[in-house]
């Protein structure tokens, strides 16, 4: 059988905020359909990665080469038409406007995106609330709502920092849900997560970070050996 397509690979990354040194040579790959798992401590460098995969760090160099497009000299908005949507940590929505309004905000960057109906369809609690303002939106909400927003915009790889965390378990498991229908609809995703239950029956792949550099990946196959290792790692 033929090798899926390789949707990103980055090579010998480094980055920094500042003077500070935060990514000391991290090399990986994803390919095409994939959900992979970046684990590792608080300040281990996950979200740095996702954050250098966007260029929006202060500097960075080596490689990171998304759908066949070297990236590491474009600017942020040049990144995104390579066919990326970032869900942040901190969610980003826009409190004056309407949870439609900014479903509609972000620009199309590719064909291919889904309808608002598709997105209420995946997302029943966002047609519910398509006219109220963004901050009278639940946590769970504003979360179904940041990942809503760049599903329209055509993005095929999605990075997700922390989207399960803080939110009531009901919710976590609609994600959970939501990630899965995405993985079958073709999407890519990488997800930077704290919350190992949610993550580890979702992803097909793992990568272990600890001081800015990449320590273990291994395959959901491999899940059950690496399991002391976790525990040595990260707690879990």
């Amino acid at each position: 059988m033929a090798e899926p397509k390789e949707m990103l690979r980055i090579s010998n990354l480094h980055a920094w905020y500042g003077e500070s040194h935060i990514l000391h040579g991290v090399d990986l790959t994803v390919h095409q359909g994939e959900v992979v798992t970046l684990l590792g401590r608080n300040g281990a460098g996950r979200s740095t990665t996702v954050k250098s995969i966007l260029g929006l760090v202060g500097k960075r160099t080596g490689s990171i080469t998304i759908n066949g497009s070297e990236s590491i000299d474009m600017p942020p908005h040049q990144i995104a038409k390579l066919g990326l949507g970032y869900c942040p940590e901190e969610r980003g929505i826009f409190a004056s406007l309407s949870c439609e309004e900014n479903l509609l905000l972000p620009p199309v960057i590719a064909e291919g995106g889904m309808s608002l109906d598709e997105i209420y369809e995946m997302f029943p609690n966002l047609l519910e609330r398509k006219n109220s303002p963004g901050t009278r939106l639940s946590g769970g909400e504003q979360q179904m709502l940041a990942v809503g927003r760049i599903l329209r915009t055509g993005a095929k790889l999605l990075l997700l920092d922390e989207i399960s965390e803080g939110l009531a378990p009901v919710i976590v498991q609609a994600l959970a849900r939501m990630i899965l229908s995405l993985k079958s609809k073709g999407f890519t995703i990488i997800m930077v997560e704290q919350n190992f239950r949610f993550a580890a029956p979702l992803a097909d792949r793992f990568y272990v970070m600890e001081h800015g550099r990449i320590i273990e990946g291994f395959a959901a196959s491999e899940l059950k050996a690496k399991m002391p290792m976790l525990h040595e790692y990260l707690g879990v």
